[in-house]
């Protein structure tokens, strides 16, 4: 059976390009574009992971994120954050305190999303990814810690 896939973006573009390539690589994908429809599709079709959007009209990505980690039945679904607001304290933010959550900056290449939601879903990909994410977390951590101290 395909894993699913929900890509949730207010610009259609985006949506259909991953719709695209994670299709070519044979994942089943769901589309949504605002925090409120991703909410009812994730109801309605149980995904395997979330491609969130953190930047949308209405709802924002965390808030979606939020809500998703606050049910019993989705505080375990895997979220890969998209942002083109890719500072360092909001791809710390999207991953710190969540081991399902990952971040990518826009723009991508679309093989490097795939790749990427590959690594997540994959069991025997899963230990290599969650030791790569943790040095990815390490490090932006020291990095926010040390603008936060020159700030100061």
């Amino acid at each position: 059976m395909n894993k699913k896939v929900l890509v949730v973006d207010d610009e259609s573009s985006i949506r259909k390009l991953l719709s695209v390539a994670l299709g070519n690589r044979g994942f089943e994908v769901i589309e949504a574009e605002d925090g409120m429809v991703a909410l009812a599709a994730i109801k309605a079709h149980n995904p395997d992971l979330v491609v969130l959007d953190v930047m949308m009209p209405g709802m924002t990505g965390h808030e979606v994120h939020e809500r998703l980690r606050s049910r019993p039945e989705t505080k375990e679904l895997p979220v890969l954050f998209l942002s083109a607001a890719g500072t360092f304290e909001e791809q710390h933010r999207s991953i710190a305190a969540d081991p399902f959550a990952d971040y990518l900056p826009k723009p991508f290449k679309p093989s490097e999303v795939v790749d990427h939601i590959d690594a997540m879903l994959d069991p025997a990909k899963r230990a290599e990814f969650e030791r790569e994410r943790g040095r990815r977390e390490a490090k932006l951590s020291k990095i926010v810690e040390i603008m936060h101290r020159d700030r100061d």
